[in-house]
Order: structure tokens, then sequence, then C-alpha cells
């Protein structure tokens, strides 16, 4: 079934102009995330340089947005895990 003109945006409450403006307000903030994605790279690049590790940086980030009780639970479970396995 075909729709068109304006019963289509009658029925589906659909305006062309509310969409445009939708879609391209998120274009605009994808361009802007793949900006501050290239932006992260760029720092983790500067910071290897500099002898950090990477992958620690983005474990210590991963950690730091955990409130205390959470962190807290994690370590003791990675002890227990450890202790388990004999390390």
């Amino acid at each position: 079934m075909k729709f068109e003109g304006e019963f289509m945006n009658a029925v589906t409450g659909i305006t062309g102009d509310q969409l445009k403006s939708f879609v391209e307000r998120i274009e605009r903030l994808e361009e802007e995330k793949a900006g501050l994605a290239e932006d992260i790279r760029e720092i983790f690049a500067e910071s290897k340089s500099q002898g950090y590790d990477p992958k620690i940086m983005r474990e210590v980030l991963k950690i730091r947005k955990m409130n205390k009780e959470d962190r807290e639970v994690q370590e003791e479970l990675i002890t227990v895990y450890l202790n388990a396995l004999g390390m």
C-alpha cells in the first residue's frame, strides 16, 4: 500500500520538516561523536608515546566510572577467583 502527500502525513502524523530536523540533528551529533572518538584515540596514542599502557588506562577509566561499593565487590571477586586458581 502506497501513501502519498498530505494523506500519508495525516495518517502517520509525520511531517517532513520535523523528520528532517531530527535526522539532521542526529547526523550532526554522529559527526561530533566521530570527532570526539578521534580525539580520544589521539590522547591514547600520545599517552602510549609517553610510556603509558592504553589498555590499563581504559581499565582505570572503567573503574573510575563505578561507585565505591561496586568497585569493592569487583575487587573482592577478583581476589576470590585468583585465589581459587591458585594465583
